[in-house]
């Protein structure tokens, strides 16, 4: 099942079109993205019993790219990050693999819509293709073994970097370089966890204005989605609808020889495979 936010509705993309989930449901479900996160098995049963009707014929391929669409959760309680989660990432930054997951947060104002623009705050300003974790289930202390089971479902994320702030001070801090506004656009729905058997068996890529730089896959994480769910559910507790930007793949502009800087005028897109695209522009 795919969820999108399309101009603050909660919608239902199917393949034969888009079905408007409180309209349909005569109010059964809310027009709240946010909150139909905690109710996906609830929905699922109703959309296979009611069989509704798509209203809005555009179909998933159609939807890509349209300006209505939000971030798949509007506002999401909190948003982590891990660092130098790829093994071929840690080798292009000439970074040892860790022996724990790095955290860190990207804070929620810099959340925005698959497809809007984002201002280039600098000239040192990366791209990093990211697979995005949905917490559906408030949670504690899950194991490994458990921790896919209290997500909701997966996106396309970037993880937009200023390069120079990151880096700035003795030790860097990261969070603020990563939250500038519009660093962190999600989407272009979400993707179901039961539509997706592996979260670590999927290729992701990004290109910057028709030039592919990151083509890799999941399968290269260092911590896999459910180590990272579990780690961090060990010492905060996950809430539905938190975000989790899980790591980037090799190729980012950083790592280039010589590095590749984001500009004004520049298109990134950025791709998940089963997960759709989201597409940027750099003003």
């Amino acid at each position: 099942m795919r969820i999108a936010n399309l101009a603050g509705r909660a919608t239902i993309v199917t393949d034969a079109g888009l079905i408007d989930l409180a309209a349909s449901s005569d109010g059964a479900f809310s027009s709240s993205v946010d909150k139909c996160v905690t109710q996906l098995g609830t929905i699922r049963a109703w959309l296979l019993n009611a069989a509704p009707r798509p209203i809005d014929l555009t179909t998933p391929s159609e939807l890509l790219g349209d300006a209505r669409l939000g971030p798949v959760v509007a506002n999401p309680q909190q948003i982590f990050a891990v660092g130098v989660n790829y093994r071929r990432h840690a080798e292009e930054m000439g970074l040892v693999v860790p022996k724990e997951p790095m955290v860190f947060t990207k804070f929620v104002s810099s959340l925005c819509g698959p497809n809007d623009d984002v201002p280039i705050p600098s000239a040192t300003t990366d791209f990093e293709a990211e697979l995005v974790v949905v917490i559906g289930t408030k949670t504690r202390d899950v194991s490994v073994e458990d921790a896919l089971g209290v997500v909701a479902g997966y996106c396309v994320g970037q993880d937009f970097s200023e390069r120079s702030l990151q880096m700035l001070g003795s030790p860097p801090q990261f969070s603020l370089g990563k939250s500038f506004r519009h660093f962190a656009p999600v989407g272009p729905w979400l993707t179901t966890a039961d539509e997706v058997e592996d979260p670590n068996d999927l290729v992701i890529r990004c290109s910057v204005s028709g030039t592919q730089y990151q083509d890799s896959s999941t399968s290269d994480m260092v911590f896999s989605v459910a180590e990272v769910v579990s780690y961090l559910s060990g010492v905060v507790e996950l809430r539905p609808g938190d975000l989790i930007f899980t790591g980037s793949p090799h190729g980012v502009g950083q790592g280039q020889r010589p590095p590749v800087f984001l500009q004004p005028g520049d298109s990134i897109v950025t791709s998940i495979e089963r997960l759709g695209r989201i597409e940027n522009h750099a003003v």
